[in-house]
């Protein structure tokens, strides 16, 4: 039986730099097939809605921002459940408190998947825009790979599919979504 694998982008889109998440994932959606399948969910600001995604599969994959005063913004960090956890985080978003506290509460569970946490710290979460800083697109392709060879430790073999579709047009989808013209998650 092969493992039920999801790829989960966290964030909001209203509040600039913290939707990379999201926009990473709707990314990886667009632009690339995976074998085995690869669930990817629009993990938005689901809080506790979070806890059935993580035991309901064996391996997730959450991408996401993660402040932190003592990295530059664009940095990007790899971290399991248990290093996620292990009280260095700092949160200053409900959705950073969210995800910590839905991994905690799902870590004394007996059936939780195995959790990694690709997050990179954002340089404005404060300015309500659809967007990213400079800073963080310049880190884009990076914050990819970096997702792309997390999945690849899964033996998840990941193709590019033949027509791109830009960041710039994610977030032009997030900013202007639109259920008539198929333009949302």
């Amino acid at each position: 039986m092969s493992k039920k694998i999801a790829l989960i982008g966290s964030g909001n889109a209203f509040f600039k730099d913290e939707g990379i998440g999201l926009y990473g994932a709707k990314y990886l959606k667009e632009n690339y097939t995976f074998l085995p399948e690869v669930e990817i969910v629009d993990g938005g600001t689901l809080g506790f809605k979070l806890m059935p995604l993580l035991q309901e599969f064996d391996e997730v994959i959450i991408i996401n921002t993660a402040s932190d005063d003592d990295r530059e913004a664009g940095e990007i960090s790899i971290k399991t459940t248990d290093e996620f956890l292990d009280g260095s985080l700092v949160k200053k978003t409900a959705n950073e408190v969210e995800i910590a506290e839905m991994l905690q509460i799902c870590s004394l569970s007996e059936n939780v998947a195995n959790t990694t946490v690709i997050s990179i710290v954002p340089e404005d979460i404060l300015s309500v825009e659809v967007d990213l800083t400079q800073t963080l697109k310049g880190a884009w392709q990076n914050y990819i790979d970096t997702t792309l060879q997390e999945l690849n430790k899964l033996d998840i073999i990941a193709t590019k599919k033949e027509q791109e579709l830009s960041l710039e047009a994610i977030l032009d989808i997030f900013a202007n979504p639109s259920i008539e013209h198929k333009r949302g998650f």
